[in-house]
Formats: structure tokens, sequence, C-alpha cells
């Protein structure tokens, strides 16, 4: 940090377990990537290249070298992992992530239907090769899936290898753990942790109201994702309290 304050809640340092920011990067070019780096890079733990853009963008390979050699681990989105599966091209999936050097990967069923115990097939395969985000959740808005099964889906899939579950949420905050609204589905979210590691947990958050239920739930090392690339300063301001949503959640009470 620039200068000193006290009761400043204490961050985990990188390279992270938990208090991580997942970035998604949904079409930056090469110089925009290198501003954001310069801007934000020691706040960010994960680079997402969302969706299935890494199949159009210009100098995917360089932009990837470029996030990697500022020490962020790059991965592909999970809608471009299920659109190899789809094609019956796993193997072509497995090749392409190694070419370019990615040891993160991401697993979901969120745009079709994977048998659940397919699904870990492919997390314990991919956990073999490189760390694995899985998905749980669905991109359909009408399919809404009930929190005892949120729980036992996650609980599988860490127990097939996956390292964190991510908690659906579209890049714009309004299925899955949210309402079409935004609104978090509290209910929802605190029986997963009754059940589910916190630290195991990546909340897919990319509306600042989101944010702050999980940093006043969870606390300042909340997992949080799909982070737009201009808000990452704003979330660790908003994490250490110093933005007026959390300024006083951490100074002490008495």
């Amino acid at each position: 940090m620039n200068f000193n304050l006290t009761q400043i809640p204490e961050r985990t340092q990188k390279p992270r377990t938990h208090g991580l920011t997942m970035v998604m990067d949904k079409g930056l070019s090469l110089e925009e990537a290198r501003n954001f780096l310069s801007a934000s890079g020691p706040h960010v733990d994960i680079l997402k290249l969302g969706f299935g853009t890494a199949f159009v963008t210009p100098n995917l390979r360089a932009k990837i070298e470029l996030y990697q050699s500022a020490n962020i681990p790059v991965y592909f989105g999970g809608t471009l992992f299920e659109a190899f599966l789809i094609r019956n091209q796993f193997d072509e999936y497995v090749k392409l992530v190694q070419d370019y050097g990615i040891s993160y990967m991401e697993v979901s069923d969120g745009s079709i239907i994977i048998p659940h115990a397919e699904k870990c097939g492919y997390i314990e395969k991919l956990s073999k090769i490189g760390l694995v985000l899985s998905e749980v959740g669905s991109k359909d808005a009408e399919h809404i899936i009930p929190p005892y099964k949120w729980i036992e889906l996650m609980r599988a899939e860490l127990s097939a290898g996956a390292t964190y579950v991510i908690a659906e949420a579209r890049e714009s905050g309004n299925v899955g753990i949210y309402r079409g609204t935004g609104e978090v589905r509290e209910g929802l979210v605190q029986e997963i942790l009754t059940q589910i590691p916190a630290e195991k947990i990546i909340w897919e958050a990319p509306q600042k109201a989101q944010q702050l239920y999980f940093l006043e739930l969870v606390g300042c090392n909340a997992n949080l994702g799909n982070l737009a690339p201009n808000e990452v300063i704003s979330l660790e301001a908003m994490r250490v309290g110093l933005r007026g949503d959390t300024f006083h959640l951490f100074l002490d009470k008495e």
C-alpha cells in the first residue's frame, strides 16, 4: 500500500489461495491489456478470457503471454470448454490448453447438459494436468437449482479434483445465485456456506451490490469473480474499507 492507515483488514498476499479477484477479459486489445496490468495487475489473481472470446481474439498468444509474464494465471471461459465438448473435441481442448501453456481450466455445463458423473470425469482428467475451476449453476434463468443440489454438486466436483467451485451468475449477474434483478438469493448462498468452505468458492459478482454482499458476509478475503477490468481498484478499496459502502465495516466498534 502507498501509506499507513490503522484498522485496515488483513488481505491475503499473492499468490493467494483465497481472497481471490478473478477478472473477465471480454475483448481487451493487447495495448488495453498492458494498460490494465499497469493499473491493476497487483490486485488480479486470475484472468478469464470470457466465454468463447479466445476463438476470435487477435494476438491471442501474445495476450496470454503478457498476462502470464505478470504472474497472472489465464484460463479459457467455460463456454469454450462446452463448445469443444459438444463437438466431441475434448482431446483437442486438452491439446489447446497445453499448446498455450495454460494451467488453469474451467469445466462447466451452463450451456449444455452433461451427466454429472461425466462432468466429474472431465474434472478428474483435467486435474491431472492443471488446476480445475468447476462452475456450478445454469445460465438458463428458468432453471432453478435447489440449495441441497448446489451443495451436492459442489461437494462432488471438489472431490473429483476441482480446486475451486464457481457459483454461476453469468457476466451480467442475473442468474444462478442471483435473481433476475441481480438480487442475491441469500437463503441459497447461506445454505451453501453451511456445507462448503468459503475458501473453495468463487462467487461470480460483477455488480457492486453483489460484491458488497459477499464482503459483508464472508469478509474482505471473499473470492470474487467476473470483475470488469476497470473495477479492480474499486473492489480492492472496498475490500479494505476505503469505499463508502464498507467504510465502517472494519473499524473498531468500541
